[in-house]
């Protein structure tokens, strides 16, 4: 079995599990997660997490008689289509369900690749649980838009997250109005540009794209008219001309009439230009082959979006493609999520403990669906390799360790690193106290803190 049998999984997927075995032919393995895409999973929609969000304010705000809120309008609503209000908020034991499912998924996996994509992706277009109004809907953007077009088209995850509830209300379009709509009613509602700069700066041109506020304008303005129903049906999506900015709008140069359909255009558009392409590179390149990427690497990949008009999958066979991703192994340090996730598999943590996972999250400070800003959790060794994170991964590798209760050390071990263990830390473990000790040397050595 070749050495890349052993880098495959733990550079391209979520680490081996215990009990499994290296890929004979990783290349192929890894090929067949992106052609061959399976069953996916269960999970939330728009829809759901609205209605549930609408729920706990009606009923946080009625228990705590505060007057002159919107929740007598939302009860009628709801109850005015049929839905039944829960006699508590159901928005803790939604989060619970979702982040759990999230974690069990990750430890079962039969895609790791495939779902290491999918949280790149929710990764580049990060939404975040912030406040009752987004408690939840991160969950049901990774389920909407990003996983069923992960290999597909860019341009298509593009249009499906920025009209997503989760990325409307997030960055605030939910409340933009064009200012000389029939919504603005003489300049008490005005434009709001949040959604169009995240678009243009961290979605798809950069700011390498050369794009001016003026574009910011102009992109705000297009995009002005995708709300959410927060207080009728659908309780999701709907185009609301009457927030729309009439006329016509140019970005970089192009005109865009007004009315629905202006905003996928103009979206495609962004999505098709070289800038956007080498963006995309750049970001693929560093997560999969170094912080600093080989300039032939994000050539590689700029060529394949390029050729093939954003191909999501395609793209993905040129990483596994590039000698780079592979050589040197171990060269790429862990964020916190991709070392939990990872010493939860070689350890043989069951979907049941999926708990050990979202609380090691919070341990290491990248908490799910939490990252703080819209430019999402960062890349890089230098974020996350601190004195005091690296003690805290210390501190909860002796924990999860313990909680795990580790039998097989040998099978841990072949599952963590195999052949790329150095020999100080077999060693190491070999001279350990308990299987306890030489679990948290294994998964606190420093080749497992990369990837």
């Amino acid at each position: 079995m070749s050495i890349r049998s052993h880098i495959a999984p733990i550079r391209f997927g979520l680490g081996l599990r215990l009990g499994e075995s290296p890929p004979e032919a990783p290349e192929a393995w890894l090929a067949a997660q992106i052609r061959e895409p399976g069953a996916s999973p269960p999970g939330l929609t728009a829809k759901e997490a609205v209605i549930a969000q609408l729920s706990h304010l009606v009923l946080r705000d009625e228990a705590a008689g505060i007057a002159q809120t919107r929740a007598p309008q939302y009860r009628a609503a709801l109850e005015g289509n049929g839905i039944v209000l829960p006699d508590s908020t159901p928005l803790p034991g939604l989060i619970r369900r979702e982040t759990t499912a999230w974690a069990a998924r990750r430890l079962t996996s039969p895609q790791p690749f495939r779902d290491r994509l999918v949280d790149f992706w929710s990764n580049h277009f990060t939404t975040a649980r912030r406040g009752a109004a987004m408690a939840i809907l991160p969950a049901a953007l990774e389920h909407d838009a990003i996983r069923p077009h992960v290999t597909g088209r860019f341009a298509d995850m593009l249009v499906a997250v920025t009209r997503h509830p989760a990325m409307l209300i997030y960055l605030n379009n939910n409340i933009s109005v064009g200012p000389n709509s029939r919504a603005a009613r003489g300049g008490r509602f005005g434009l709001n540009e949040n959604l169009a700069r995240e678009v243009l700066e961290l979605h798809t041109l950069s700011p390498a794209g050369g794009y001016t506020q003026g574009d910011v304008q102009e992109l705000a303005k297009i995009l002005t008219g995708w709300r959410v129903a927060t207080d009728r049906p659908p309780f999701d999506f709907q185009w609301q001309p009457a927030a729309h900015e009439p006329g016509p709008k140019f970005l970089l140069g192009r005109r865009f009439e007004e009315g629905e359909g202006s905003q996928e255009a103009a979206l495609r558009f962004l999505a098709a230009q070289p800038a956007t392409w080498r963006f995309l590179a750049v970001k693929l390149a560093r997560h999969f082959v170094a912080d600093a990427p080989p300039p032939e690497a994000v050539r590689a990949l700029e060529k394949v979006l390029r050729e093939t008009d954003g191909d999501l999958g395609a793209v993905a066979l040129a990483l596994v493609a590039l000698p780079q991703a592979w050589e040197p192994p171990l060269s790429k340090f862990r964020a916190p999520q991709d070392f939990v996730l990872a010493a939860c598999r070689a350890l043989g943590v069951m979907e049941q403990r999926a708990d050990l996972v979202v609380n090691g999250l919070f341990a290491m400070n990248q908490p799910l669906w939490m990252a703080p800003q819209p430019n999402g959790w960062p890349d890089i060794a230098e974020a996350w390799a601190t004195p005091e994170a690296m003690m805290r991964r210390v501190d909860w590798a002796y924990t999860v360790a313990g909680r795990a209760g580790v039998t097989d050390l040998p099978g841990a071990a072949a599952a963590a690193l195999g052949p790329l263990a150095r020999a100080e830390t077999v060693s190491a473990m070999r001279g350990a106290g308990s299987l306890r000790d030489a679990a948290t040397l294994l998964i606190g050595s420093p080749e497992f803190m990369h990837r």
